[in-house]
Parts: structure tokens; sequence; C-alpha cells
């Protein structure tokens, strides 16, 4: 999936290329059969352990 270039602004918490992101991801999430991945919580992602 194709990233979303940062604001020109300073940044704040809503712009940050990582948001635009997820909210993205959420709207495929919500509309399309294929999933996207985003956040490990939300995604259910298996937490690695150190051996």
């Amino acid at each position: 999936m194709g990233k979303p270039k940062k604001r020109t602004s300073p940044r704040r918490t809503g712009t940050r290329r990582s948001h635009l992101a997820i909210k993205l991801a959420r709207r495929v999430n919500a509309t399309s059969p294929v999933r996207v991945r985003t956040t490990n919580r939300e995604s259910g992602v298996a937490k690695k352990i150190k051996a």
C-alpha cells in the first residue's frame, strides 16, 4: 500500500504519515474483503517472545 507524504507544516499528531496510513488502512478494512495491517494491538499480531 502506498504511503502518503508528510505534511509540510510542523509535526502534529493527526498529520503524521503513520497516522494517515493507519486511517487509510482502517477505511480499507471497513469496506474491502482484503484485510490490511493497522497496529499490532488491533490486528492481533502475536508478540515475539525473546528466548
